[in-house]
């Protein structure tokens, strides 16, 4: 089954509730990310040698931001091309970093887990089992697309026998 019009439209509702409040919410991100899994922490330079979430940090904010709205792209994405296309160099990029940075899917589960609470606090009573599906499912289609240029960025790296 495809993304719907209905799961496009649940992600760009939210996203606009969303918003209005990035600096709380870019916060609450990754205070939940710390929370699920503490040892995250060292992954992120903005976070490395800090002994509390740095409340005014432009990195932190900048990361959540990017997290939130190419979710929100990936679900519009999803419903107009049925995939998620993000830009060759953007991906490239991406895929690097996270190579970089030893990131595996674990850690993807942990930023969806992230976000999905992340989203429930912004947008409050109107979170439903449709609208969590939605964010999930264009997040899961996200990370597919990171994780694949990340496989083939290792490839690259890996001397051919």
């Amino acid at each position: 089954m495809g993304f719907s019009e209905k799961q496009e439209s649940l992600v760009m509702e939210s996203w606009e509730i969303m918003k209005q409040n990035i600096p709380e919410l870019s916060l609450r991100f990754f205070t939940w990310i710390l929370e699920i899994a503490p040892a995250a922490k060292g992954m992120f330079s903005f976070l490395k040698d800090s002994d509390e979430i740095p409340q005014n940090n432009p990195k932190l904010k900048s990361h959540a931001v990017k997290v939130f709205k190419m979710t929100c792209e990936s679900a519009i994405q999803l419903r107009e091309k049925g995939e998620v296309v993000v830009a060759d160099t953007t991906l490239q990029h991406l895929g690097s970093v996270h190579l970089q940075k030893g990131v595996i899917n674990p850690h993807f589960e942990v930023v969806k887990e992230a976000l999905l609470r992340t989203v429930e606090e912004a947008v409050g009573e109107k979170w439903n089992e449709e609208m969590k599906e939605a964010w999930g499912e264009a997040y899961d289609q996200l990370s597919a697309a990171i994780k694949a240029e990340m496989k083939e960025e290792a490839a690259q790296l890996t001397p051919s026998t």
